[in-house]
């Protein structure tokens, strides 16, 4: 049986004090907290292994680099990948978005005026990248409802004979509601549409099996799942990476340079330009093998107590509008206060030791469908409990006595 309580001895920081209270870390969305084991590995390999990777003959040259490469098998294994090279290791989601855009639109795969379709409820790592990319696409978003629910049946009106590509996000960093990815990207694919899942807040809620989902590339961040900050996934398939141009120039991602041309090394290596986040690559590994050593079913039971716990306590509270509603949710609560600001929301929270977020979540078109400029968020991971509710709870409706 799932034990939050245990879990939580895992890391260190969730024992610290904030504002002399007991931390109540609920900020998962933005970043995850590191088990002892994370730090203890990259304190390791700077102790340790601590080399460059592919270049070197010598034995820590060489141990890094197994190591290195251990860490993208691991990955591989977590997403049910075909082969390791399909793994490229990068910064995060963000960066891994824009190596797709920029190299499908080298590739010429992506050109003026052709249109790609997004999600109403996209973070802005999955619209930005497209403007600028360096061809001039023409984005259409599918709706979501009032309840946060994509409208996937709407997914054919919106394609016709230029629509090239389907980029839509797993879970909303807003909704927090978990998209029915599947049937929406099949429904791209026999249209003829390339396909990009952005699984930065899935990764740590649902189980992903690329293979299964039989969807072109999947990114996500480390530190969205208990790794260090900088490192990143794009998972790709072959047959399209290896028509791929680089994202970026530079050492490792070569096979032969002159003064004339340049050839290119081989996946994934030819998306790894230059020394990368080694450290960050064992730490991410390490991560990984430090959440699947529990049942995801039992982590889900448990998210789902969190959440309808939560829910009940959101829907007692007048005026406070919460939005994303849907049976199929993470622990992500985005809400809004009639008449307060969800900035002065976060400051009183934040006095009592509580950990949220406040703004636009880097999400402005979802806000805009809300009528919103900003939400007050509280974000869960497996380590939060019902305690940590029930006091949030309290100050929530404590400071809303206050600012009301």
């Amino acid at each position: 049986m799932f034990n939050a309580n245990e879990i939580r001895n895992d890391f260190p920081i969730l024992s610290r004090e904030i504002n002399g209270k007991p931390l109540v870390y609920f900020d998962n969305g933005a970043t995850t907290q590191k088990p002892s084991s994370v730090i203890e590995r990259i304190k390791k390999y700077y102790e340790t292994e601590n080399a460059n990777v592919h270049r070197g003959v010598h034995k820590l040259s060489a141990l890094a680099t197994d190591e290195f490469e251990k860490a993208r098998e691991t990955v591989r294994k977590f997403l049910n990948a075909k082969n390791s090279s399909d793994i490229i290791f990068t910064k995060g989601t963000t960066e891994s978005i824009n190596l797709v855009a920029s190299s499908l639109c080298k590739a010429g795969l992506l050109d003026d005026g052709d249109e790609i379709i997004v999600t109403e409820a996209e973070h802005h790592a999955n619209i930005v990248p497209w403007q600028i990319c360096g061809k001039k696409l023409k984005i259409k978003a599918l709706p979501v409802d009032d309840g946060g629910n994509l409208q996937i049946e709407k997914l054919p009106e919106l394609i016709t004979g230029r629509t090239k590509l389907l980029a839509a996000t797993h879970i909303s960093n807003v909704l927090g509601v978990v998209n029915d990815i599947k049937p929406l990207i099949d429904k791209a694919k026999n249209a003829g549409l390339l396909t990009l899942i952005d699984g930065a807040q899935a990764v740590a809620h649902v189980s992903v099996d690329v293979q299964e989902l039989d969807v072109d590339f999947y990114a996500f961040s480390g530190h969205k799942i208990f790794a260090p900050t900088g490192i990143g996934v794009l998972y790709g398939k072959r047959e399209i990476m290896e028509k791929l141009p680089p994202y970026q120039g530079g050492g490792e991602m070569i096979d032969q340079v002159s003064f004339e041309e340049t050839t290119f090394n081989e996946l994934p290596y030819k998306f790894e330009a230059g020394t990368p986040n080694i450290a960050g690559a064992l730490g991410l590994a390490t991560a990984l093998e430090y959440f699947t050593s529990s049942d995801i079913n039992e982590i889900n039971a448990y998210e789902d107590e969190l959440t309808k716990f939560a829910i009940e306590k959101f829907s007692a509270i007048e005026g406070l509008t919460l939005l994303g509603k849907s049976e199929n949710r993470v622990p992500v609560f985005s809400f809004a206060i009639e008449g307060v600001h969800h900035y002065d929301v976060g400051t009183l929270l934040d006095a009592s030791g509580i950990a949220i977020r406040t703004g636009h979540h880097c999400a402005q078109p979802i806000m805009k469908h809300f009528g919103l400029t900003g939400t007050a968020r509280a974000s869960l991971a497996f380590y939060n409990t019902i305690e940590e509710l029930e006091y949030f709870f309290d100050k929530l409706n404590h400071a809303i006595k206050i600012l009301k």
